[in-house]
């Protein structure tokens, strides 16, 4: 039976609960029975739930279609933005920016069937990641990537830490194939996930800002005349 939980949240999957666990039995051990101690033992129950929803990983069934662009992320679409990206689409990009919560599944997945051509790894800030800008200024991993369906476009996705996300995690490396939904890392704790495709590349955007996504089934473009 596969267990939904991301093997990305190793240590901290084991750790963070089993704190939980073992200050929830000292207090049953020493605190007596009374309000504060229901208090107590509640508040640290629904911490040790939130940890481990925090890194889930829940299946997906993937969309079919090389048309597709599917969202690399759940969590709620901040803003949408033309925008100038010169080190991997080489000129204007439409961006479509992720905002990922503390509830939010935090499982990046790759948009379409691509070949992954660049990782770039920068250190930064950890200014909130509602931010449109912290892009620029925080913690941060461009994944470039070109379709292997046509058109052969080139995409990059930016995981980007925010004001509690301190770790980036990314399996994939130069030269590696994904199929469309594959998972290919995770941010932990609160963060921000960006989409760059092409400025008139043909991909209709089908979110607006505000719509919530889910990574491997939302589709957040699609490109017309294509199968």
């Amino acid at each position: 039976m596969r267990i939904p939980l991301t093997k990305y949240g190793l240590p901290q999957v084991v750790i963070y609960p089993g704190i939980s666990v073992l200050t929830m039995a000292i207090i049953a051990f020493l605190v007596p029975i009374s309000s504060l101690f229901w208090i107590l033992e509640s508040v640290l129950a629904v911490v040790l739930i939130w940890m481990l929803s925090f890194f889930r990983d829940p299946y997906r069934q993937i969309p079919a279609g090389d048309n597709l662009i599917l969202s690399p992320a759940d969590g709620t679409i901040s803003d949408i933005e033309l925008v100038d990206e010169s080190s991997i689409i080489g000129g204007p990009a439409t961006r479509i920016g992720i905002f990922l919560s503390i509830f939010s599944v935090h499982i990046n997945r790759a948009p379409c069937a691509v070949r992954i051509e660049k990782i770039t790894y920068r250190k930064g800030q950890f200014i909130n990641a509602l931010d449109p800008n912290c892009g620029k200024v925080n913690e941060s991993n461009d994944i470039g990537m070109v379709r292997l369906k046509k058109p052969s476009d080139k995409i990059l996705v930016r995981q980007i830490s925010g004001a509690i996300a301190r770790r980036i995690v990314c399996d994939a490396e130069k030269g590696q194939e994904f199929t469309g939904g594959s998972v290919f890392g995770m941010i932990k704790f609160g963060s921000r996930t960006e989409l760059y495709l092409p400025a008139g590349c043909g991909a209709e955007i089908a979110v607006k800002i505000g719509d919530k996504v889910k990574a491997g089934l939302t589709i957040l473009a699609k490109y017309d005349g294509t199968s």
